[in-house]
């Protein structure tokens, strides 16, 4: 029992021991802790001083940088008030100097006033005495006066009149002929006659039998997609293309180049091809387009007419292509104006613009001014340009002074050496009408004048057309070309009905 006594003893000695010490330990970080936030006030209060010291710092500078400010401005103040004082002294002798100038020059009026009232007062005494001298009042006078110059120099004076008009005649026309000359001095452009043919290299002369195809069916494939002839054995290493329409002799070019690079040349490939070559052809046309009006300074023009103006490029007319005829006329047209002191713009978007209507006449029928015409209405292109268009084949009258101009660089543009030949653009024309004539038949799809115009190809709708009527129509259009045209030789008309039969496995 004691020894139980003696450890309880222990025990508590041990509890109180272990209290007492944390009791020490604990009040010695309670120091630490205080003597640490003291340390952080009095970091703060000096910090706070500081902070204190430098916004006195910079307040004060502020304040002498607002005190120096205030003096610069008051000196300008001061400045500007005594040139404005200055000024004002000046503005008042001016205007005390121009007051006594008016004073003199009233003065003078009312002495020159006085003058003239006795001069007329001794006119009208003169002209009394010389009334009642001569039996004649003034108005007799003068009457008399003019009827015996009239008498004495009425032929002198139709001597004069017919001189003056001769000089004045021979002036306007020397000046028009320096202007003309300083247009085309300006102007320089080489001419290039369009031909009918397209030559098209080949790497290797392998590739023929490819074009051809077996039984020709290949060439045959693509004559009657494009609608152009190919001669394939006139030239080694190469394959000429012919037809009228450079259009589609581009057409043609581009399509068998696009085949020549796939390497599978047949029928169904080559229709695919073709539709490429419209697609891409259609896509340079509207760049040439642009090209062109930006060539001539024209910037804002509908990107339907800017179509329409790269599809200059693959006309002619007289063997010259159209659309550098066109460009060539703007800028004649632009320096012409220019020179007279006329409405640039006007003038070379008339130019540009005149032969707009040759890039459908082919497929709408009408005078390509008509359609021209009916083109810019339609885009909402001003009616200055469209009055300075119509007239270049005087089709409508001279309405104003641009279109004067216009006409006359449409004829310095066609008329220089070189530009046109006759004969190629009748030979063109010649071809077209074999078209126009053939297509004009219901049932024809499509009609393509090829062999220089000695064959004519029509395709027709196997739906519309069986075989019997097939040979009728040939017959007829080869009746209505007999008596409607005029052609050396003879012309052979291949009327062609190809069926196909499609249907889809699923």
């Amino acid at each position: 029992m004691a020894n139980y006594a003696l450890i309880a003893a222990g025990i508590l000695a041990g509890f109180a021991a272990g209290y007492f010490v944390r009791r020490f330990w604990a009040s010695k970080k309670l120091g630490s802790v205080e003597a640490r936030v003291k340390n952080a006030l009095e970091e703060a209060e000096t910090r706070a001083k500081e902070i204190v010291l430098e916004a006195r710092d910079k307040a004060a500078s502020l304040l002498v940088e607002l005190k120096n400010e205030e003096r610069q401005r008051k000196r300008e103040i001061d400045a500007m008030e005594s040139r404005l004082l200055s000024r004002e002294e000046a503005f008042d002798k001016k205007l005390s100097a121009l007051s006594a100038e008016q004073h003199a020059l009233a003065a003078k009026e009312a002495d020159i006033k006085e003058k003239e009232t006795e001069i007329g007062a001794q006119e009208a005494e003169i002209q009394s005495r010389l009334e009642k001298a001569s039996g004649l009042t003034s108005e007799d006078a003068k009457e008399e006066l003019f009827k015996q110059i009239k008498e004495k120099r009425s032929q002198d004076l139709a001597r004069l009149v017919e001189k003056i008009d001769k000089e004045n005649r021979e002036e306007v026309e020397k000046r028009a002929v320096e202007i003309i000359t300083t247009a085309l001095q300006r102007y320089s452009r080489s001419h290039v006659s369009e031909v009918t043919t397209t030559v098209f290299p080949l790497a290797d002369e392998e590739l023929k039998g490819k074009i051809i195809g077996r039984e020709g069916r290949n060439i045959r494939a693509l004559e009657r997609a494009t609608g152009v002839e190919f001669v394939i054995d006139e030239t080694p290493d190469s394959i000429i293309i012919s037809s009228f329409d450079p259009y589609r002799r581009e057409i043609a070019r581009a399509a068998l180049e696009k085949l020549i690079k796939d390497g599978r040349i047949q029928p169904a490939k080559i229709e695919e091809k073709v539709e490429e070559a419209k697609e891409e052809i259609a896509r340079r046309t509207q760049e040439i387009g642009e090209a062109a009006a930006q060539d001539v300074g024209i910037f804002d023009l509908p990107k339907e007419i800017l179509q329409l103006v790269g599809r200059l490029h693959f006309r002619t007319s007289y063997g010259q292509n159209v659309l550098t005829h066109s460009i060539e006329m703007a800028y004649l047209a632009g320096m012409m104006a220019g020179e007279l002191g006329l409405n640039v713009d006007i003038a070379k978007r008339g130019a540009l613009l005149h032969d707009i209507g040759k890039a459908i006449d082919q497929e709408v029928e009408g005078t390509h001014v008509e359609l021209g015409r009916k083109i810019l209405k339609k885009y909402g292109i001003n009616e200055k340009v469209i009055e300075a268009m119509q007239s270049h084949h005087e089709d409508y009258p001279y309405s104003t002074p641009e279109a004067c101009v216009v006409a006359a660089a449409d004829v310095l543009s066609a008329a220089r050496p070189g530009a046109r030949r006759g004969t190629l653009e009748n030979y063109i024309k010649r071809l077209a009408d074999l078209e126009k004539i053939a297509m004009e038949f219901p049932g024809v799809k499509n009609a393509y004048a090829i062999s220089a115009g000695r064959e004519l190809r029509v395709f027709v709708i196997p739906e519309k057309i069986d075989d019997f009527r097939a040979l009728e129509l040939a017959r007829e259009i080869a009746n209505r070309i007999q008596s409607e045209l005029k052609y050396p030789g003879e012309i052979k008309v291949n009327v062609i009905r190809e069926v196909r039969a499609v249907e889809y496995a699923k």
